[in-house]
């Protein structure tokens, strides 16, 4: 049998309204504009109300999504979330996001990957289209990160932000669709971007709720380093594999974190940064729901037309990477 492609039918992507600027950091931390600036390249944050939930998120832009595709949610066969902060360990936020949006027939489950969460359920959902399995499947990337942020901690405050991005995906006759992604695990360094408590390991009780064990630790240059080097790989072996070089790329989607860490991927693989799309300047670093947010945003604004190139590049704790390459 000959394996269906699955190609991205639609996009769509959902912020909150309360917007978090360096200059608000510089009342609660010390920092600065000028320092956040230079170091991220990030001038605000998008922060969800103390009522919103992931899947509250999530939903919005998977109805932004399913208008784009023109999909129904009685259409939608299986729902794939990618978050680390699920509304609660269990039900799979999905299953929240299935009720909110009446996608009544639709399987669903939660990925964990951190901030390459979104690249790994694509290659998940393209998997179960291919055998035939599902028809139609939505994806979502998001996150509300100010959950788990320790906002006296001026190194990773700074940098993230809440909302999130959808994609519906089906097959599409005549069209390559996602034409491959490649994905690297390392737990061997997972202790430099982590969460250490909140869990079976190392649950909080009243004797360590003081230590904030629930919120986000990193050790910034060591990430660095790592980021550039796995995102980098990642999208030159997408590349090497479907016979195409970055010249042949519409659009570039990676990771939003950091614009050093984008500047230098630019640089190696000697591509001009305006063929970037970067919006983290915006929204921070959203984790799972970054590239997605940002491949909705390149939808909407014509970066890429029908039959283009679209390469995406992440990386998260876990360590885990991904590339894939897709024919818009």
């Amino acid at each position: 049998m000959t394996n269906l492609s699955a190609s991205i039918l639609g996009t769509g992507s959902y912020v909150p309204q309360k917007v978090l600027t360096n200059a608000d950091l510089e009342r609660l931390v010390e920092t600065n504009d000028e320092w956040i600036t230079s170091r991220t390249g990030i001038k605000e944050r998008r922060i969800a109300a103390p009522e919103q939930s992931t899947s509250d998120m999530a939903a919005e832009a998977a109805k932004a999504a399913m208008e784009n595709a023109g999909v129904t949610p009685e259409e939608i066969d299986m729902i794939i979330v990618a978050t680390v902060t699920p509304d609660m360990f269990f039900p799979s936020t999905a299953c929240f996001v299935q009720t909110k949006i009446g996608a009544t027939r639709a399987v669903c489950f939660d990925v964990s990957a951190a901030c390459s969460g979104f690249l790994y359920a694509l290659e998940i959902a393209r998997q179960f289209i291919a055998t035939g399995a599902q028809k139609t499947v939505l994806v979502v990337g998001a996150e509300k990160l100010s959950s788990i942020v320790n906002w006296t901690d001026r190194n990773t405050c700074v940098l993230f932000g809440d909302g999130a991005g959808a994609a519906i995906l089906r097959h599409r006759p005549g069209a390559q669709g996602i034409r491959h992604t490649h994905m690297g695990s390392d737990g061997g360094y997972a202790e430099i971007l982590y969460i250490p408590g909140g869990a079976s390991l190392n649950p909080v009780t009243a004797e360590n709720a003081h230590l904030g064990l629930n919120t986000i630790k990193m050790n910034g240059k060591e990430t660095y380093k790592q980021a550039v080097t796995a995102m980098l790989d990642a999208g030159n072996r997408v590349l090497e594999t479907c016979g195409l070089t970055a010249a042949d790329i519409a659009c570039f989607i990676p990771h939003q974190a950091n614009l050093r860490i984008i500047e230098a991927i630019a640089d190696r693989m000697k591509v001009p940064l305006d063929r970037f799309l970067i919006n983290l300047d915006r929204f921070g670093n959203t984790s799972a729901a970054a590239v997605a947010i940002a491949l909705d945003e390149a939808n909407r604004t014509g970066r890429m037309k029908r039959g283009e190139h679209v390469l995406l590049v992440v990386f998260g704790g876990g360590l885990t990477w991904a590339g894939s390459l897709i024919e818009w």
